[in-house]
């Protein structure tokens, strides 16, 4: 009798103790995905020397969405792409009509491109080197409108999907990413891999994970252009590669790759579909690694800040000189030449500057995000990541905008290919002003500070 009279003592007692709940998650989250690969032949971009359109896809291109909503209700998007760059009018439009239709504001949208060279080309005017130009034009013009509609719908089945969710940030390194600038004799600079230069083989790593320990999606990150391949067929490189394994070992999760800033950056070895797909998993096994190691929780509220700054361009060409120069024998040259009197006569004088986007993101109290438009040397991710006194500083190039190189102070000296000689593969007048590092920088500084 003691002992049941004992058992029921605790029985009784336990009734009457507070039961343990758990914590609420701070976030809601939702991601979604959707297929982008063209359903037909099409110019592909990245290459000036194509001569021919595309040949059959070796691997599907992706949209990809991930959307969080802070327990204010503050929300943001993130849209990564299997494509060359984003288009400025794209992300403009889409970013109305995500506001309109969804409440996210433009400062807190994000559009990324993993910058494939085996993509589509979305270019929509002033194309160049095709071999039919209307007809390109018109197929590039069809895609982006279905692209546009395609991010927006995906966008919304994230926000739909959301629920309840923890964030977690950790990270790693990952190596086939060499610098591609090499002096050479002659004092100037050569594409070619320099073990030498400056690298940044960080793997930055978001875990996003339900209340019910789905993985809804993992986003990791890294500076290296996707131009391990060369030929006619569509394919995500070695970044389509890397989400597919991490996918693959993740069954129902979301994987988001954002390219960082790797300008200057290139995959080595390359050239090859073993070596896309190599580089591939050993991205994948970074990622691995990274979350096999402490995560940082991401606990807060999220602010953005986005602003589009008149980035300066150098001393403009006059007529004569584009006259003049359109004679050279250097074929690019003449086509540069050719295609900014065209512009004139079109659109009247060459602009001096342009409108370069600079995005700041707090997502939580620990992790700054810091999105530039174009192809940012690597140079501004070391500096960033030195001078902003945050937890977690992770900076991502190719966003919102691409429209061409973006140099830092030491290679705009330096010169060479992205220090202003690629710029005449396409119709920006001259390469940017010497001042261009010190008003990016500044510029996130300022919009780092609005958050606070």
């Amino acid at each position: 009798m003691c002992l049941l009279r004992f058992a029921l003592v605790l029985a009784s007692a336990s009734l009457l103790a507070p039961i343990a709940t758990a914590e609420p998650l701070p976030w809601k989250a939702g991601a979604a995905s959707a297929k982008i690969t063209p359903e037909k032949s099409m110019w592909m971009a990245g290459y000036a020397a194509r001569t021919e359109p595309s040949e059959g896809v070796e691997l599907d291109l992706y949209a990809k969405a991930l959307v969080l909503v802070d327990g204010q209700g503050e929300k943001f998007a993130l849209v990564t792409l299997d494509l060359i760059g984003v288009p400025r009018d794209l992300r403009l439009n889409v970013a109305e009509r995500v506001e309109q239709q969804y409440g996210i504001r433009p400062a807190q949208l994000t559009l990324n491109a993993s910058h494939t060279h085996s993509g589509p080309e979305l270019r929509t005017s002033k194309l160049h080197g095709v071999d039919d130009v209307a007809v390109r034009q018109e197929e590039a013009g069809e895609y982006t409108e279905q692209l546009q509609h395609k991010i927006v719908q995906m966008i919304g089945e994230a926000l739909e999907q959301a629920v309840p969710a923890k964030l977690e940030y950790c990270s790693s390194w990952c190596g086939f990413a060499m610098n591609r600038r090499t002096p050479t004799e002659g004092g100037g600079w050569k594409n070619f891999p320099n073990p030498d230069g400056p690298v940044d083989h960080r793997v930055p790593v978001l875990k996003v994970t339900a209340a019910d320990k789905r993985e809804l999606a993992i986003v990791f990150g890294y500076a290296c252009h996707c131009t391990t391949l060369g030929h006619q067929k569509f394919s995500g490189d070695y970044a389509g590669y890397a989400q597919a394994n991490i996918e693959a070992a993740h069954p129902g999760t979301v994987a988001l790759f954002m390219n960082g800033c790797s300008g200057d950056q290139n995959p080595y070895p390359r050239r090859t579909t073993d070596l896309a797909q190599n580089h591939g998993r050993s991205l994948a096994t970074a990622v691995e690694a990274a979350l096999e190691t402490t995560p940082q929780e991401i606990n807060g509220n999220l602010r953005g800040a986005y602003r589009e700054i008149p980035l300066a361009y150098d001393s403009l060409p006059t007529r004569e000189q584009l006259l003049e120069e359109q004679q050279s024998s250097n074929k690019w040259v003449a086509i540069h030449a050719s295609r900014l009197l065209q512009r004139i006569d079109e659109e009247g004088p060459l602009p001096k500057d342009y409108p370069y986007p600079v995005q700041v993101l707090r997502v939580g109290d620990q992790l700054t995000w810091v999105t530039l438009g174009g192809e940012v040397v690597v140079d501004y991710s070391h500096r960033l990541r030195r001078e902003l006194d945050d937890d977690i500083v992770w900076v991502s190039g190719y966003s919102n905008d691409v429209m061409g190189y973006i140099p830092s102070l030491r290679v705009w000296q330096e010169g060479g290919y992205e220090g202003g000689g690629a710029m005449i593969y396409g119709t920006h007048p001259s390469r940017w002003d010497d001042q261009v590092e010190g008003q990016i920088v500044e510029t996130v500084k300022q919009l780092r500070r609005s958050l606070d």
